[in-house]
């Protein structure tokens, strides 16, 4: 047993490697993640041609029209979560290939459709609806879907690392990104923790050796941000009252944002052993069950293309990104 699994009640980890047709993502990312597989690993590569042929990833690619777009052309936000946007951010979740045609035509749809002028991606093509949110999910998306060289991706990065930072970025509006340091009109001028946590889980995503002064000063300022709260309590700038979503694990992640996504973030950024981490870490170990396994708590049954597991069960996706968590702190 690694030095990580120590802190749960059971091994999990056969139970994610196991073969599974109904969600065969698990065991992809299990390899990569959790054993540290490299791309040329047979068994990697095998488990990702199995995501390819059954389970969620192909229901998805046939909903997808020749031009590849899904549902209606056009930026693709709507509808909710089957619009362009989300089946793509679907796609790169559940562990697609990002070389496959089908999905080569979706990402360069995205780019001529949904990427604003200021470089970000845009509920609706305008730079007032690129908000931090989206914008962080589909450069993750993008990037690990293996579009990290394309110009369209760097220009897309690095603007968001400016709208971060204020670091000449000039799109400020009235709506959407007001103001740097995720200042956001759906979080009534309020600095967004959703919006950091994934604009940071994009970032985190460029290979050290690839990231700009900006991206590294971005990185910093979403890290400076999300730790300046308390992240078990998720307090961060609010009007009415703290959403309970951050408090519910959930896959696939649209834009709600919960505590663990904000530990995978924080982690993957260097701070996995920063004190501030551990209540929330303790908050996070409490939820398993006596098998070392977490519950869904927050899902889109029939909304999907195809539901992922069911709410108030056992998760293989939830207890991959707990123990993704775990293995970043005590490794």
């Amino acid at each position: 047993m690694n030095n990580w699994q120590i802190k749960l009640k059971a091994d999990t980890l056969p139970w994610l490697l196991e073969p599974d047709e109904v969600n065969p993502g698990v065991r992809y990312f299990a390899l990569r993640d959790l054993l540290d597989r490299p791309g040329d690993d047979p068994e990697l590569i095998a488990a990702q041609a199995a995501v390819m042929r059954s389970g969620p990833v192909p229901i998805i690619l046939e909903a997808q029209e020749p031009e590849g777009y899904w549902v209606k052309p056009g930026p693709g936000y709507s509808p909710k979560y089957r619009g362009t946007l989300w089946s793509l951010l679907f796609l790169a979740q559940l562990g697609a290939d990002g070389q496959d045609e089908r999905i080569r035509r979706a990402v360069d749809y995205v780019f001529d459709h949904a990427q604003a002028k200021n470089g970000g991606f845009s509920c609706n093509g305008a730079p007032s609806a690129a908000l931090h949110c989206l914008w962080g999910n589909i450069a993750w998306a993008m990037l690990e879907l293996g579009y990290g060289g394309d110009r369209r991706l760097t220009w897309a990065i690095d603007a968001l690392a400016r709208s971060i930072t204020g670091d000449g970025y000039t799109g400020y509006l009235k709506s959407g990104i007001m103001g740097p340091g995720f200042a956001c009109s759906a979080n009534y001028g309020l600095p967004c923790g959703w919006g950091a946590v994934r604009a940071l889980w994009a970032l985190n995503s460029i290979p050290t050796a690839g990231r700009t002064p900006q991206i590294e000063a971005a990185i910093k300022a979403s890290v400076d941000f999300l730790l300046s709260y308390d992240v078990v309590r998720a307090d961060y700038p609010y009007q009415e009252r703290i959403s309970s979503s951050w408090f519910k694990f959930g896959y696939p992640l649209g834009y709600v944002t919960d505590v663990l996504l904000n530990l995978e973030a924080l982690s993957s950024a260097g701070c996995a052993r920063d004190p501030r981490l551990r209540q929330a870490v303790e908050w996070v170990l409490s939820k398993q069950d006596e098998q070392g396994r977490w519950k869904l708590e927050y899902g889109y049954k029939g909304k999907l293309w195809a539901d992922i597991e069911k709410k108030g069960q056992p998760s293989k996706w939830i207890t991959l990104r707990a123990l993704r968590v775990l293995k970043a702190i005590y490794t």
